[in-house]
């Protein structure tokens, strides 16, 4: 065990298993106290690497992550604390792995229910090698102005009003670290505040005893009292009394052992602690407080008396000469963090996004303000999704199921077209998923599927303008514009596209209006009259049919439908459709294993 200091304002520390809000907090008390450099050196997260974005004041600073134990203690010799947050299921075993580390010194355990078989290897361990355990199940410990151990002390405001920020002249050690903020704020009431405050833990079997400590705080010059909190329970309080009683203390020491209204129930009790609870007349606090007494320690006769005795104590060593009261200084302000500051109504902020389809702040997603839940209860699909997210309304049933139509016969129209063919040749290159997807999607334009947007734009002007078929066709014959929606190499007037037949049966039963598709047949007559080819494909269907859908169903208004089509919804939902055929097409590809694909030589013009 040491012997005198544990932490000074230059000790810095390795953080296991990265928890932000202690971070956070011992940074903040290290700009508090004036330190230069943060306490806390690096983060260990096991299978991370990298860094982790934390404020040191009001400057933000990267903290080195590594996977291993091992690799920060290499990369950051210096760093002598382990503080160790691990679960209790891993916390010896990394405890362990750190106190074999020749860098660390310190070891403050966290977790609670950690094994006491584990908990005796590594006390086992650290003495042997002069080593320091704090915990298993502690707040951890503090050294005035100077480090914390992650959440000691707790918030800022209640370290100002502690005093903790510089240091005093009081050595505290208690079991709880819950009263030991309790006895902070006591403490410094009435004295000039803690030098050091160490929380043992609960455990029956701490890593370290109050002895250990109050022996250590004695061998400290700053050090001119020491305060104890004990417990009911356990033995370790006597270790301190025959320190006492061989006078290997020789400054003031003020204790009280807690729980002493066990005696008023009829049967044993366990307090909080693992270790609280007597095991019979030597281990309840009367008794444990008498022979503190009588060993020489200044005991009070209740818990409420203490503040008084630790008062007095003071005061007789201010009184003699022995302590000179710390100078107070008003320590700098900790720069509020922005969200809250906002919380608070200190200050506005500008957002940086913002949504009105989707809102995923309460107990479930919502879509357009509907539950995710309720949306699964009444049975929509897959279009009544759609419906809310592209146009944050629930449309009627038969929009829903054209859109579900739209996206079933847009899917796939097999390998040969360029969407899939690309798709196909990328998967076969040995990429992912996401490449060979992306390589299909990006084929998607005026010559290959992204026509809908088009064909809706042109079909709606002309039919609005009152143009005649012939006339809308050969005036975009003049601009040198082919007419987006008409058109197929393969499908001619004698064999039209199956897609297309289905889409208009649909529309032509469900909606309550076809004004635009009729306009777009219109347009097929008279485009049939010049070439076989030149029939309404699917992109015109489509984007006719979807004009029809947002102006017949009332819930759309002319500038909206303007703004769907100029933004390109339309052209949307066949790259939605689509994306499920090249998916299709990747695993297929993947699935049997295709080595790279070469385009043959008989199939290229080599021409100069």
């Amino acid at each position: 065990m040491a012997t005198g200091t544990l932490f000074t304002r230059t000790t810095q520390a390795l953080f296991y298993n990265y928890k932000q809000l202690p971070i956070q907090r011992m940074l903040d008390f290290d700009f508090l106290c004036g330190r230069e450099t943060p306490s806390v050196a690096g983060i260990i997260n096991p299978g991370s690497e990298g860094f982790q974005k934390l404020f040191f004041g009001q400057q933000e600073i990267a903290i080195p992550v590594h996977s291993t134990i091992e690799a920060a203690c290499a990369a950051h010799p210096t760093a002598d604390v382990f503080i160790n947050f691990a679960s209790f299921r891993s916390a010896a075993a990394s405890s362990l792995a750190a106190l074999k580390q020749p860098t660390i010194r310190v070891v403050a355990i966290i977790a609670e229910g950690v094994p006491e078989s584990d908990t005796k290897q590594l006390v086992a361990y650290a003495q042997a090698n002069n080593k320091v355990v704090i915990g298993p199940a502690t707040v951890g410990g503090i050294q005035a102005g100077a480090f914390k151990i992650g959440d000691t002390a707790g918030t800022i405001d209640n370290i100002i009003h502690c005093k903790l920020y510089r240091p005093g002249s009081v050595g505290f050690v208690s079991k709880s670290g819950g009263m030991s903020n309790e006895l902070y704020n006591t403490i410094a009431r009435v004295t000039d505040g803690i030098y050091e405050g160490i929380a043992i833990g609960g455990d029956v079997f701490p890593g370290s005893t109050l002895s250990d400590h109050i022996l250590r705080f004695n061998n400290i010059p700053q050090v001119k009292m020491m305060v104890v909190l004990g417990e009911l329970g356990g033995r370790d309080e006597y270790s301190l009394v025959e320190a006492l009683k061989q006078g290997k203390v020789n400054k003031p020491v003020v204790a009280w052992v807690s729980g002493t209204c066990a005696r008023l129930f009829k049967s044993e009790v366990q307090f909080g602690h693992a270790g609280a609870k007597s095991g019979g007349e030597m281990e309840s606090a009367q008794a444990k407080n008498q022979a503190l007494k009588e060993a020489g320690a200044v005991v009070p006769t209740s818990y409420e008396a203490f503040e008084t005795a630790i008062k007095e104590t003071f005061e007789k060593l201010v009184e003699g000469g022995k302590i000179t009261a710390a100078k107070e200084f008003k320590p700098p302000p900790i720069p509020e963090d922005l969200n809250s500051a906002i919380k608070s109504g200190k200050v506005r902020a500008p957002t940086h996004i913002i949504s009105t389809i989707s809102d995923d702040r309460g107990e479930e997603p919502c879509y357009a303000g509907v539950p995710m839940s309720s949306i699964i209860e009444q049975g929509l699909g897959v279009g009544d999704v759609i419906s809310l997210l592209w146009f944050k309304r629930s449309l009627p049933h038969y929009c829903t199921r054209f859109i579900e139509i739209c996206i079933m016969l847009c899917a796939d129209h097999g390998p040969c077209v360029s969407g899939a063919h690309n798709a196909i040749v990328t998967a076969r290159a040995g990429k992912d998923l996401v490449s060979s997807l992306v390589s299909g999607l990006l084929t998607i334009g005026p010559r290959f599927g992204g026509a809908i947007d088009d064909a809706a734009r042109y079909f709606k002007d002309a039919c609005d303008r009152g143009l005649l078929p012939y006339e809308f066709v050969e005036g975009m014959k003049k601009k040198g514009i082919r007419v987006p929606g008409i058109g197929h190499r393969i499908k001619r007037g004698d064999n039209r596209d199956k897609r297309v037949e289905i889409l208009q049966l649909f529309a032509r039963t469900h909606f309550p209006s076809v004004k635009y598709m009729e306009y777009a047949v219109q347009v097929e007559t008279y485009t049939l009259s010049k070439a076989n080819n030149l029939v309404l494909n699917v992109d015109g269907a489509i984007g006719s049919l979807f004009l029809d859908l947002l102006v017949s169903s009332g819930m759309f208004s002319k500038p909206e439908i303007d703004e769907i089509v100029e933004i390109g919804y339309l052209n949307g939902l066949f790259v939605l459709a689509r994306s499920i055929g090249l998916i299709g097409h990747t695993f297929d590809q993947k699935r049997m294993k295709q080595p790279l694909y070469r385009h043959p030589w008989e199939d290229v013009l080599y021409t100069k």
